[in-house]
């Protein structure tokens, strides 16, 4: 009896142990499967100096569809971007390498804050203008169950931001928000970006008509504030506006 009990135990332990194995093999195989997918992600955009898609810009609340926007967004290395809202109504965020600014031509202001403590959504998207490197913007990348892809073909990515984990000299955020990419498998196109805050706050980043190396003029990623429109430092209270 007692030499059944020890070979019931041994099997029950190589048992246990072959289930570690599988588990850490398969883990082994989802981190090289993420690995070459951020590959292709970098690979297909570190060609280009300059870069223009369409987006569709979804603002939900607790699943709820809120806001949608629409227009066209640049990218120029190093470091620039330029992203001209046209639909419902005309307004521009633009990252000129040093400053990001949110210009609203109907309430006559604009909001300036140093681009690398913009809390802004988009300004991670700034890789795409930059080294295209990952890394750069996120300290960790992984898959995800918690969103699910558009397209059965394409991988959803969760983006641990850099910032998140205690590092300093970056804009905070909330230990629950989440950014999420959608990436084509076989390609490493850019689709989807999802971000997700905290109190059910969800905003959604659509592209399509990716072009490579357009021509687009230096001066399409400066901005000068208009004469009389209100400047408010994004890194000051609201009530602290200087005119130009």
């Amino acid at each position: 009896m007692a030499r059944y009990f020890f070979v019931a135990v041994c099997a029950l332990g190589l048992s246990a142990g072959w289930g570690q194995a599988a588990a850490r093999a398969e883990g082994q195989r989802e981190d090289q499967d993420v690995k070459q997918v951020v590959a292709k992600f970098e690979s297909r955009y570190r060609a280009a100096r300059t870069l223009q898609a369409t987006f569709l810009e979804r603002y939900l609340e607790n699943g709820r569809l809120a806001r949608t926007e629409a227009g066209v967004a640049y990218f120029r290395r190093p470091g620039k971007m330029r992203w001209e809202y046209e639909e419902p109504e005309r307004n521009l965020f633009l990252v000129d390498g040093k400053w990001a600014w949110f210009y609203v031509p109907a309430d006559h202001t604009v909001t300036r804050a140093p681009a690398k403590q913009s809390s802004d959504w988009r300004t991670p998207l700034a890789l795409l203008a930059g080294e295209m490197k990952v890394s750069r913007v996120c300290s960790r990348v992984e898959r995800t169950a918690e969103e699910r892809p558009e397209n059965g073909q394409n991988v959803i990515l969760r983006c641990v931001l850099r910032g998140e984990e205690g590092q300093t000299g970056q804009p905070a955020r909330a230990q629950n928000d989440a950014v999420f990419f959608e990436i084509v498998r076989d390609t490493g196109e850019l689709v989807r970006i999802v971000a997700r805050q905290s109190g059910g706050v969800a905003i959604e980043f659509n592209f399509a008509n990716w072009a490579m190396d357009p021509v687009i003029a230096e001066a399409k990623f400066h901005f000068e504030p208009p004469m009389g429109v209100a400047i408010v430092n994004g890194d000051e209270p609201v009530g602290s506006r200087a005119k130009k």
